[in-house]
């Protein structure tokens, strides 16, 4: 038998029966996609008005759906957002501070793990960064032999289906290191394997389909997913983590010729996320394939700024009008781009403007199915964003906080607490008529600054509790 062609028969069969028949008669649960990018700014799409790269699907989903203007990761490197997206939880909290450090404790609850209780299929995929994912062999920053103490991977994490990397890979051909105009390549040799393998399970290294794009390689694994779940009429979790656009940055094929007129590491960049691109659309298709599309929500976002200063090389990343880049604290490092596309929940594209994060994600998801995690007492950081999508509440009213080696702010409504100097001294922004963080006004307002401080010191004490496992 040819089970290819047999397995396409069936899923054209389940999506004929699916256009027949309301989503909502299907599944009361939403299909829930997160999608992030790694190290793509604010101003890097083209809904936010980038002069050159085009991002058309990303542009669609936020002229559909809901364009988040004011969008924070919940740090300015990516472990610890990645953490933050999982848990609702400040990352400080369970020793994830920064890229390669720490890992996701089996005492924190994740959100797949939640998911999986609600009859949720779960799938993670792309780039994981919150431990290592084998003990038997060298593989990636920290996988060593023998070494457990860094082993965290998405499998043991309440992800059913694989396709993971412990940390970053070449966005083209990912398997191989480029030659060294790429940028971060280290000691390795050009042409020879990067070192950072993709992993479906325990001692289950990938070793085909790996060339070319790696987005596109990142999505063959998702559509079998999505598929099976529509086959089984199984409501599904995907986590899709791009590699796109963080070093070494390259491309091929069509994607540089989008940006021929343009230097040939502006074609390596913009390409590169144009590639990414390209995914979301056959993502959505996929969606719509299927009969999904209504009842899927899909969100995207970064995990940073962008990386570099540098136009003359391949950190091409904009931040558009923010001060900051990738690893700062100023909101150019923490603000980035982001939307929700969820037609059945969304009917009407609306354009927010007040701040949201990524620690968020895990309180909206439960407040929308209606679930309480069980015997669950830790402190959350994040909020619901639900009042905030319907149009029910014009503020957030609850101030978010950031902690990253000797910075931390505190973002409340329309105001910024910032130390560069761990506390020692304090600056206070005006977020909406002062994009560019250049205007203190401690002294025009120093009872909120002195409020803004209590709150942020008390927050930290709080983490610390929660660092020494008093949540458990």
């Amino acid at each position: 038998m040819n089970y290819p062609v047999y397995r396409t028969l069936l899923v054209s069969l389940a999506v004929l029966l699916s256009a027949c028949t309301p989503v909502e008669e299907l599944s009361e649960k939403p299909n829930i996609i997160l999608c992030m990018t790694d190290d793509q700014g604010w101003g890097d799409v083209g809904f936010h008005g980038h002069p050159y790269l085009k991002t058309p699907n990303l542009d669609a989903m936020a002229s559909k759906g809901i364009q988040f203007d004011w969008f924070y990761s919940a740090a300015p490197v990516c472990s610890p957002t990645r953490a933050s997206c999982l848990t609702g939880r400040h990352p400080f909290r369970y020793g994830v501070f920064s890229a390669n450090t720490g890992k996701m404790l089996k005492e924190e609850l994740t959100l797949a793990e939640a998911l999986k209780q609600y009859g949720y299929a779960t799938g993670h995929f792309g780039k994981w960064h919150l431990g290592t994912m084998t003990v038997n062999e060298k593989d990636a920053n920290r996988g060593m032999p023998g070494d457990s103490s860094h082993y965290s991977p998405p499998w043991e994490n309440g992800f059913d289906v694989c396709f993971s990397t412990e940390s970053k890979v070449p966005t083209w051909n990912p398997m191989i290191t480029p030659e060294s105009n790429a940028l971060d390549i280290g000691d390795r040799i050009p042409g020879e394997h990067f070192g950072t393998h993709y992993w479906e399970g325990e001692n289950q290294k990938v070793t085909r389909n790996l060339t070319g794009d790696d987005s596109r390689i990142i999505m063959d694994r998702v559509i079998p997913f999505i598929r099976d779940a529509a086959m089984e009429g199984q409501p599904f979790f995907a986590v899709i983590w791009f590699h796109s656009p963080h070093l070494p940055v390259l491309t091929g094929g069509k994607y540089s010729s989008h940006y021929a007129d343009l230097s040939f590491d502006q074609q390596q960049f913009y390409g590169c996320i144009t590639a990414m691109d390209d995914q979301i659309g056959r993502l959505r298709a996929e969606l719509a394939f299927n009969g999904l599309t209504d009842n899927t929500m899909i969100w995207f976002c970064s995990d940073n700024g962008p990386e570099g200063n540098n136009i003359e090389n391949r950190t091409q990343g904009s931040a558009g009008p923010y001060s900051g880049r990738k690893r700062s604290l100023l909101d150019g490092g923490v603000r980035v781009p982001a939307v929700l596309e969820w037609p059945a929940g969304v009917s009407e594209h609306r354009v927010i403007d007040i701040p949201c994060s990524t620690s968020d994600y895990f309180p909206t998801i439960l407040d929308i199915l209606g679930i309480q995690p069980e015997g669950q007492v830790f402190p959350r950081d994040g909020i619901s964003l639900m009042p905030i999508i319907r149009g029910d509440q014009t503020e957030r009213n609850s101030p978010i906080p950031f902690i990253h080696r000797n910075q931390r702010s505190l973002v409340k409504d329309r105001y910024k607490l910032y130390s560069s100097d761990n506390g020692e001294s304090y600056s206070l922004f005006d977020l909406r008529s002062d994009l560019a963080e250049e205007h203190d006004l401690s002294g025009e307002y120093p009872e909120m600054k002195i409020s803004m401080i209590s709150y942020l010191d008390d927050w930290l004490e709080s983490t610390r509790h929660s660092l020494e496992g008093q949540d458990y």
